[in-house]
Formats: structure tokens, sequence, C-alpha cells
């Protein structure tokens, strides 16, 4: 089956560079090549029908038209044996650590500004910092970050980097379910033999931190997961963790503010809300503190807050410390604030306020990844190597005219897996979304969303841009069972 698959020059999750699998993939290698060429196919597509059926779906926008998709995936497993995953996991507690330490920091004293290790215009001029909104307000455990989702991708060597953070509303977490759930119906015999960490008991944590961010002398908090409604592309995202966590699912129009304190209108009538789990940007909250045009937010919803009257999570103004110029920092957040190295480091970034930096990026545009510090899901963003001579132009010009919008990547070779899509098996580049749950205690969510670009070739893995998913095995120690 993996006769013509090609394993160089990129680094493989499964297969070692002589086309033999690796020793934690050895099982699952074996179990493959039992099927027939048909059972694969009936299998793949029982996978694919199994996600129809269940209408697990997301929206993609183009020219302001929404076409609601299924999302692609790939049977073959990333398989992470437990002292890979036992560095990821201190990692990404140490980093949402550290990036909440920044948050509390620049939003209170700003001693990491004064110290002179992140320049004081990084952080003004950021359009997702709202100091006149949220300054010096005091917040439930000092957690801006309530769910952080981190972006790992494995380079050559297979080391892995922190590609980005999300820390604003990540999505995802009903993916990584659904992908176990079909993974168990259609191939029982897989988990019969290995024995991967279950997901069981992750959205128990989940509910568990929202609830500890109750406000002051609130006993039996009432929270509630505010959706933009079903136009937004995580809409099925929204209702699956408001059913699973057994949270009322709102819009703006279903709550008020009076005398500074949240309402949710039920046919009872008016029921106090604690905690609100958001999944609207901070721009649209509330038309009387940010964009006053908003139809989706909550009059008065920021006074309430200010007050310490509700929680509102992940916190407001979070996109200060996730966008794209702010991620170079991340590892000085980690020395100043926790006095630590950095245990999984960035992607070498170069910055292109810079004049040095931009002058030599604009030199070897032909090799680098250039992106829009302020865009997501793989838009406005140049891939050297695979760019006509008139998209690299295109983007020198962008560059000269704002150049603190855009970072520049040297183009990772990022690590490759097999993916099969009903004819063959054929590698497929990947990365990992690690979610980080921050309450009273943090808990990292064993595996996350793994993201596979299953175009031939291409290295976007984002599902608005091809990509789908795999299922994440994170292995029990002591390995197979």
């Amino acid at each position: 089956m993996f006769t013509s698959y090609k394993v160089d020059p990129f680094f493989d999750e499964m297969l070692k560079a002589s086309g033999k699998p690796k020793d934690h993939y050895q099982k699952f290698y074996d179990m493959i090549q039992k099927f027939s060429i048909d059972e694969l196919k009936e299998k793949h597509e029982t996978a694919q029908l199994s996600f129809l059926r269940q209408g697990i779906t997301f929206t993609v926008y183009n020219n302001n038209i929404g076409a609601e998709r299924t999302m692609p995936f790939d049977f073959v497993p990333i398989i992470i044996p437990p002292e890979d995953w036992n560095t990821i996991e201190k990692g990404m507690v140490q980093r949402s650590e550290a990036l909440n330490c920044f948050l509390q920091d620049v939003y209170n004293e700003q001693k990491i500004i004064n110290d002179g290790i992140i320049p004081r215009n990084l952080v003004e001029e950021n359009p997702y910092y709202y100091a006149k909104q949220i300054q010096g307000i005091k917040i439930p455990l000092n957690n801006h970050i309530f769910l952080a989702g981190i972006d790992l991708i494995r380079d050559e060597n297979g080391e892995y980097l922190v590609l980005e953070d999300n820390l604003r509303n990540p999505s995802g977490i009903s993916y990584v379910y659904q992908n176990r759930y079909v993974m168990r119906q259609v191939y029982p015999e897989f988990f019969a033999k290995h024995s991967v960490q279950t997901l069981e008991h992750q959205v128990t944590f989940l509910h568990e931190a929202i609830m500890d961010h109750a406000p002051n002398g609130v006993e039996n908090p009432r929270a509630v997961l505010l959706t933009p409604g079903i136009y937004n592309s995580a809409y099925y995202d929204h209702v699956f963790l408001a059913q699973q966590m057994g949270l009322q699912m709102v819009e703006g129009r279903d709550l008020m503010v009076s005398n500074n304190i949240v309402y949710m209108k039920t046919i009872r009538g008016l029921e106090r809300v604690d905690i609100i789990y958001r999944r609207i940007d901070d721009d649209y909250l509330d038309p009387e503190a940010f964009l006053e045009d908003s139809t989706l937010g909550v009059k008065g919803l920021l006074e309430a807050y200010r007050q310490g009257n509700v929680a509102i999570l992940n916190g407001i103004g979070n996109g200060v410390a996730d966008d794209k110029a702010m991620y170079v920092y991340v590892p000085d957040m980690i020395r100043y604030y926790l006095n630590e190295e950095p245990i999984i480091k960035n992607v070498t970034t170069y910055r292109l306020e810079d004049p040095t930096q931009r002058e030599w990026v604009l030199e070897h545009l032909h090799e680098l990844v250039v992106k829009n510090v302020g865009a997501s899901g793989g838009y406005d963003m140049l891939i050297g190597p695979h760019a006509s001579e008139e998209e690299i132009e295109k983007f020198r010009e962008k560059i000269l005219e704002t150049p603190h919008q855009y970072i520049a990547q040297p183009t990772i070779k990022l690590s490759r897996a097999p993916a099969y899509q009903g004819e063959e098996f054929y590698p497929c580049h990947v990365d990992l979304r690690v979610f980080v749950m921050r309450g009273k205690e943090t808990h990292v969510f064993p595996g996350g969303l793994s993201r596979v670009a299953l175009k031939k070739g291409s290295l976007v893995v984002n599902s608005s841009q091809g990509g789908g998913g795999k299922d994440t095995w994170v292995m029990k120690s002591g390995g197979l069972s």
C-alpha cells in the first residue's frame, strides 16, 4: 500500500526514511495492511457519510455568500507517544501561563513595557488592545485565558514548534470529539488493540473551568454560551459545547442588563446570568462600548463586567496577546514572568517594521512565508516558493506600504503523515491545535485537533482552504495494550 509513498525530504509522523513504520505506529500499520482496497474505500466512505449524517459542518464565506460544508476527514490517526505528549503538555501549560501574565500586566501595571521588554507602540497601537474599556478591571482568578488553542507544527527534524496562539475564541473542540466518535464507529478494531487516552472527562474539566470564574460571592452560578447565531462558521462548535456542558445557548437578544446585572429572558421571567462563555468577538459584545451598530451584543454588558457582576470568557482584549506580531515576544514573556526557558520554541519570525529585517526579507520573498498579523484562516498570506512573480511583487508593495502589518517566517518543511482519500495513501502536511483549559487548575486536552492539508502538495491546513481533520491518539504510558 505504501510502495509509491515518498518520505524524504520531510519528517513523516508514521514512517521512517526507510519506509518502515515507527515503533508507536507498528500495530496500526500492521492492521491496515490486512484490509483490502475495497474495505479501505468502504471505510473511507462510511467516515465521510457519518459526518454528513450528524450534520458536522462549517461555513465558508466567499464574496459574502456562505456555503456549508462537511469537514473532510482522514482515517489515518496522528499517534503521539507518551513521552512526546509529556513535553507538549508542559510546554502548553507554560506558554498559556506566561500569556495570561502578560494580559494581566498590560491591562494593569504594564511592567513588561516599562522594563523595555516589549515596545509600547506594539501594545498601544494594537487594534485588539482595549485599554479604554477594561484597564484596571478586576476579573475572577485574574485569568484572562479560560481556553487557549495553540497551534503546533513539527519541522524536518521532528521538533515541535509553536506556529500561533489563539486566545480569543479558539474553535475546534467539537471536531476533536466527532473525529474520535467516527473513528470508533468505523474502526472499532483499532481501539481494541491500542491503549489511547480517552476524551470522556474533558468536557467536565471545561465546564468546571467555566464555573471557577463565578463572580465574588456567587454560590451556584448560572453560565450561558453566547453565540452570534446560525450563520457563524463555528456554529456547530457552539451547539455541541452548549449541549455537552448543559449550558443554555443564547443570542444577544436573549439577554438584557438592568442595574448593571445581566439577565436572561425566559418564559418564566428574567433569570440572572453570572458567567458568559462568549463566542462573539469583542467589537460586537456591547453597542454602547464597542461598535454602535452591533445587533449581536447586549447593551450595558461592559459596565456589568466592570462592576464585577458578570464574568466574560475568554477575557475582553485578549487579542493584544495573540496577534502574529506579539507572537515574536512570547519567549521573552516566558523568561520575564516565569524565569524559565521556553519548553517549545517559536518558529523563527522576522518583524517587518524593523528596517534591517525588512530589507533582508524583501530580497528573499521567494523563500519565505509572509502573513498579515491581523488575518487568520490562511487569508492574506504569501507562500514564497509556491507563488508567482506577480504575487510576490504584490506582497512587496503591501509590505512597503504597511510594514508593521506583516511578519515573515522561513518556509518550514512541515511534517507530513499518510492520508487516504478513497484511492491511495499519499503524504500530506499536518499541524496540531492543542487546547488548554484554565480555571482554578489547568488541564491540557489529551490530543487536540490534527488538521491536514488534503490537497496534494498544499501547505494550508485550514478547513476554509480545503484542509481536513484526523483523529489524534495520545498513547497511555506503557504504550500498547
